[in-house]
């Protein structure tokens, strides 16, 4: 059983969570039904979806964890790169999908999250399996040496296209590279975007599929979730 269903559970928080931000990827019903099928979260999971709905904090939410969870086992994962963490939500995941001889590396450029981060961690258990960095994710990236089992990109979207470029040679073959917000409530569809966020994203995907090192699918998944496994 996996680590965040072993703990007591508490009550689930409310399904129409802002982090949900699906905003018409899947229809009403049919995203009521798959958040509705979700056990229960342990309490620091559950207090961290409150928050992120109560102060409009970016958070994957409990599918897209799951999911997580679930590629990183997959795929025995021991070390990850997280680009744009926030509270410190998704490293959760992360780091119960890596175990207590794996690595996660936090970054974000507010140190305010950080120290939230950290705290979150050490509520969780999972503190000594994390990494704690501040500042430019992109430039955290581009100073590592090694190679990751995954890397997880959720920074300024108009950097999407640029994180693609400097993932690449950082990623072990066989290794994923996952990416959060490739749908962008919709926008994507749009023939002339004039907003950068959506320019980069819809940049990003065409570069996503025509990768020669990798294997590509966008999920319909919350607010789209890309998955590349490098080949």
């Amino acid at each position: 059983m996996p680590e965040d269903e072993s703990r007591a559970s508490v009550s689930k928080p409310s399904m129409r969570g802002d982090w949900r931000s699906s905003r018409g990827i899947t229809t009403d019903h049919v995203d009521e039904y798959l958040y509705s099928l979700l056990p229960a979260r342990d309490a620091v999971l559950a207090e961290m979806e409150a928050e992120a709905s109560a102060h409009d904090i970016p958070i994957v939410g409990p599918a897209v964890g799951r999911l997580f969870f679930q590629l990183a086992t997959m795929i025995q994962a021991k070390t990850v790169f997280e680009m744009g963490s926030a509270i410190g939500y998704s490293t959760i995941w992360w780091a119960r999908a890596v175990g207590e001889a794996g690595r996660v590396f936090y970054t974000d450029g507010d140190r305010r999250n950080a120290e939230k981060a950290r705290r979150n961690f050490d509520r969780a258990g999972v503190a000594p399996r994390i990494t704690l960095h501040t500042g430019d994710a992109l430039e955290l990236l581009s100073e590592q040496k090694d190679q990751f089992d995954i890397i997880f990109n959720d920074v300024d979207k108009h950097d999407y296209p640029r994180v693609l470029r400097l993932a690449a040679p950082r990623l072990r073959k066989g290794g994923l590279f996952i990416t959060d917000n490739t749908l962008w409530s919709g926008k994507v569809t749009s023939r002339e975007p004039e907003d950068k966020s959506t320019q980069g994203i819809q940049e990003f995907n065409h570069l996503s599929y025509s990768a020669p090192d990798f294997y590509t699918v966008l999920l319909p998944l919350r607010d789209g979730v890309t998955v590349m496994l490098k080949v």
